[in-house]
């Protein structure tokens, strides 16, 4: 449904608010809700992780909530030797800690990471974008916890982002991460769905379990990685609430306009629904959103491009999703801690991108 403009003069329309959409998700066999009031998820318009670390930002401040990415906030500590196949990104030649971890990855091959690409992609003096070295990136395997001592560190050789990634935007937000060796600590390396199994597992209602070293409540680092349960919400939801919350920050402006310019009544609703028919849905089909009805279950800053995994019924579990992107507070620092949902890079669109990357770079 294309929200109406909300008029600041005195003609009205009925608008498709999301307390309305809330209370349809909160219907039999529904699953999804919605979140507004946040900022348009924008790389431009967000700092780089790896930046943020490396510049020491991150160490200098306990509220972090300028950082960029996307935190486990509502969830727990993982327990030591769960989730074998996470991975923390670290700033190349810098002490394993919290200051120094950017990113989440995961293993899916003994010398291969799978993360976002929007963590080792990022802008530079000029306005242009262009990877970080493999050099300005360390991995550290076989440890939940960000300590000196712990965990095997490990070079990486040669990064890989998908072709398709701009960082203006978050679509495509994939990358792959070349390993110098394999790790000499314990870990596991976690299976991804292809396009089949990829389409079962979006759907609403679908469990899943976001892990990762980001922040917690009230902006805070720790060094222990944390996990929170979530589950697949409908992509369509999720748009719509994201397309209001947008229409709503741009009404004033329109309406503002369409006083000035005088415009009729007729051609100025027909501008309105054009402008919104044109606007393209935050959450694209390479996404997935995934969230909780009571919210304040999310990832956050330091937790991009870690895994989202489901369970499956034999006890494994299977890696759907890389954290992406998420919504921004209000005061436009930091996450928003009672978010309903985030968005989840696909890894079934990409597979024959992946096969393809690692066959040629063996």
């Amino acid at each position: 449904m294309i929200p109406p403009l909300p008029w600041s003069i005195e003609m009205t329309l009925p608008r498709l608010s999301a307390t309305v959409l809330l209370a349809a998700l909160c219907a039999p066999a529904a699953h999804a809700e919605d979140q507004p009031g946040f900022a348009p998820p924008d790389a431009a318009q967000t700092a780089s992780p790896f930046e943020y670390a490396k510049t020491g930002a991150k160490a200098a401040r306990a509220d972090t909530a300028e950082a960029a990415g996307a935190k486990v906030i509502g969830g727990e500590v993982a327990a030591e030797g769960a989730w074998p196949w996470q991975v923390a990104l670290l700033v190349g030649g810098a002490p394993v800690g919290v200051d120094s971890q950017f990113c989440g990855g995961s293993l899916v091959m003994d010398q291969w990471v799978l993360t976002a690409a929007h963590c080792v992609h990022m802008r530079q003096q000029d306005g242009s974008y262009a990877d970080l070295w493999p050099q300005e990136i360390s991995i550290l395997v076989g440890t939940n916890e960000l300590t000196p001592g712990k965990g095997d560190l490990i070079p990486v050789e040669a990064v890989f982002r998908h072709p398709s990634y701009a960082g203006t935007q978050f679509d495509f937000d994939i990358a792959l991460l070349k390993l110098s060796r394999a790790p000499q600590a314990p870990y596991q390396t976690i299976e991804v769905p292809d396009a089949d199994f990829g389409s079962m597992l979006n759907q609403q209602g679908v469990t899943t379990i976001v892990t990762g070293w980001g922040l917690q409540e009230g902006a805070m680092p720790a060094p222990e990685l944390r996990q929170a349960q979530i589950q697949v919400l409908d992509r369509n939801l999720c748009n719509a609430a994201m397309l209001e919350a947008r229409a709503e920050d741009a009404a004033g402006g329109f309406s503002y306009a369409v006083q000035t310019l005088n415009l009729a009544e007729a051609d100025a609703y027909a501008l309105w629904d054009e402008l919104i028919a044109r606007a393209p849905m935050p959450v694209s089909e390479n996404m997935i959103c995934s969230g909780t009805f009571e919210g304040g279950k999310t990832s956050c800053n330091g937790d991009s491009g870690g895994p989202l995994v489901v369970p499956l019924d034999d006890g494994s579990y299977i890696q759907a999703g890389i954290v992406s992107w998420g919504l921004s507070a209000s005061s436009g620092r930091g996450c928003e801690e009672t978010a309903l949902f985030s968005a989840y890079t696909d890894i079934s669109k990409f597979v024959p991108w992946l096969n393809q990357v690692i066959a040629e770079n063996p």
